[in-house]
């Protein structure tokens, strides 16, 4: 990492400004990120986020893909988020609030939304993030720094932003099991964030479009950019009509691999509920009118 990198990731060089205050999901709000990067895309841009992919992000700055619309799950975890921040507040005797959208003054393209800030008297203000979970798949033990990547990036970049040194996470899983993590500024990831950032907006302003990869974010973007159909040939290359065969040859051989390995796993289950092995869940049988329905795989698939 150079020294570059890791100046810009020393909080606060020129300090944070206020942007302004706007609902997420409002088209105020996609128009404060346009021009920038937010804390939900850093996530994209080092490509770990399981939602977006650096290329459908490159797209929707350069306004050739519409903004994300809002899922269901991103519905009502804004929902819950305030009854998670109060939660929070019970349990802690810190002053809670809103804030805004903020921006670096010497990186104007890098933004951040926190959810909340936390003021305290024993030392300086720290940040609260809300999160909402269908399980606890990727989170730790509470307590700890253990949650999922993207969360975790998404926390120092708003930490970067704001100059924070804390970052507070509050979950609420499965709609009734509560729990807090604290991420703690880390210079060195956040520098390679910055200079990622920064790289990516290169590319942006450049009109150099990142590579096709495997991610269905990147699949999606690809069918939805172009628009109509007209009825020509176009002539493809060797290689990528080889890559393309190769691809479906394979998916064949572990489609089938996958009902060979699925119908010995049921044929020993018989009419129980669970594989299990070491004491661990491997999959769970359904059951459909008395008879097996499907054979859902355990979220966590460690052998060890």
């Amino acid at each position: 990492m150079t020294n570059t990198a890791l100046a810009g990731a020393s909080a606060p060089a020129a300090g944070p400004a206020v942007l302004g205050w706007f609902e997420p999901g409002t088209p105020d709000w996609h128009a404060a990120r346009a021009n920038g990067i937010g804390g939900s895309e850093i996530a994209a841009v080092m490509g770990i986020s399981p939602y977006e992919s650096r290329f459908s992000l490159w797209h929707r700055k350069q306004g050739l893909i519409a903004p994300v619309e809002e899922s269901e799950v991103m519905y009502w975890g804004k929902v819950h988020e305030s009854a998670i921040a109060a939660r929070f507040a019970e349990l802690h005797p810190w002053l809670v609030k809103p804030e805004p959208t903020y921006t670096r003054i010497e990186r104007p393209w890098q933004i951040a939304n926190p959810d909340r800030q936390v003021y305290r008297t024993d030392r300086p203000n720290e940040l609260l993030e809300i999160k909402t979970a269908r399980d606890d798949h990727g989170w730790g033990e509470p307590g700890t720094d253990d949650i999922p990547v993207h969360y975790r990036a998404q926390c120092l970049w708003y930490l970067n932003v704001t100059g924070a040194r804390v970052c507070h996470v509050a979950v609420l899983i499965a709609g009734s099991e509560y729990r807090e993590y604290v991420i703690e500024y880390d210079q060195a990831e956040a520098g390679l964030m910055v200079a990622a950032g920064a790289e990516f907006m290169r590319t942006v302003k450049a009109n150099e479009r990142p590579n096709i990869d495997g991610h269905t974010a990147t699949f999606s973007t690809i069918k939805a950019l172009p628009e109509g159909q007209d009825d020509i040939d176009i002539e493809v290359t060797a290689a990528r009509r080889d890559r393309y065969f190769a691809a479906l040859d394979a998916a064949k051989a572990a489609d089938e691999e996958k009902r060979a390995a699925a119908g010995l796993l049921l044929d020993q289950i018989g009419t129980g509920r669970r594989a299990v092995c070491d004491r661990r869940t491997v999959a769970t049988r359904t059951v459909r009118d008395g008879h097996t329905h499907s054979l859902q795989p355990a979220r966590n698939r460690s052998t060890t």
